[in-house]
């Protein structure tokens, strides 16, 4: 009898056991929570204009699902543009020269002051568009203008040169605190700075969000892709870079990607209706810097 329970506790034990331990990657919902297989999300991407994957700039596995989604997304319509916040505006011509193969990675990294853990997980993606000819955009304003919003105000741009203001969002852009994301931003603003200063701080978010969404906007062609990467924030909530979107053009066909890790791979309900997909990653999978 003892050897019966016995064994029934260990049955049970490692059931349990077995149910932790088992290795889910990373699973795709849609907005209300049904899971869905990766062949869904990429059938669901390649029916859109327009691609918004926010990321989580450290998360190594949320980059290779980028690539691979990139290289299916091409396999499927071939009319694929590619653009990503990591590179800035004035990034575009040494771009074209490397993906013309005028010099190699080294020097594109160098000229264009890319981010640390650009070779691990960047890289590999901008070698797709350069191996397939596919364009290639930089779409973010040069954070050299961001910090002067933040320091000064939007209306200290208006007084630069034609060539800089090349360079960002055509002023005067719409701006709100209604616009997703914003509000939050200002109020954890609000203990560390006055009210104008917090202000300029998240005009220094939205010259962002509306530089790179104009990029897509101006580069998209008709009867294709344009697969943007960017940070969550910057698309999550249907906010930033998709506002701006949508905002210029009500008929676009804008496909959010929104990226939670989390310790356990399943659906949580107040991530409802964050975004069109819903992609959850492991909290402990490695980390890029």
């Amino acid at each position: 009898m003892r050897k019966i329970l016995f064994g029934v506790v260990m049955l049970i034990a490692n059931s349990v056991f077995s149910q932790k331990t088992e290795l889910i990657p990373f699973a795709f919902y849609d907005s209300s929570g049904t899971e869905l297989s990766y062949a869904d999300a990429v059938n669901v991407t390649s029916n859109s204009d327009v691609v918004l994957f926010g990321e989580l700039h450290n998360s190594s596995i949320i980059h290779w699902i980028q690539l691979r989604l990139t290289k299916d997304l091409y396999y499927k319509n071939n009319n694929l543009a590619l653009g990503g916040e990591f590179f800035e505006r004035d990034n575009q011509l040494v771009i074209n020269e490397y993906l013309s193969d005028l010099y190699d990675e080294k020097k594109l990294i160098a000229e264009t002051k890319a981010w640390p853990n650009f070779e691990t997980d960047y890289l590999p993606i901008v070698e797709f568009a350069k191996a397939n000819n596919l364009p290639f955009y930089a779409t973010n304003v040069p954070r050299r203008y961001a910090s002067v919003v933040a320091k000064k105000g939007l209306d200290t741009l208006k007084t630069l040169d034609k060539n800089s203001k090349e360079l960002f969002a055509k002023l005067p852009f719409d701006f709100s605190l209604d616009i997703p994301g914003y509000a939050e931003m200002m109020e954890m603003m609000g203990g560390h700075a006055d009210p104008s200063s917090s202000e300029n701080f998240v005009k220094a978010q939205a010259i962002k969000d509306a530089t790179m969404a104009e990029t897509i906007s101006q580069n998209r062609f008709k009867d294709g892709i344009f697969l943007h990467f960017n940070g969550d924030f910057h698309s999550s909530n249907y906010g930033g870079v998709y506002w701006y979107l949508k905002n210029d053009n009500k008929k676009i066909d804008v496909t959010t990607i929104k990226v939670y890790s989390a310790e356990e791979i399943q659906f949580k309900d107040q991530w409802r209706g964050s975004g069109d997909l819903i992609l959850v990653v492991p909290d402990d999978f490695t980390k890029t810097h």
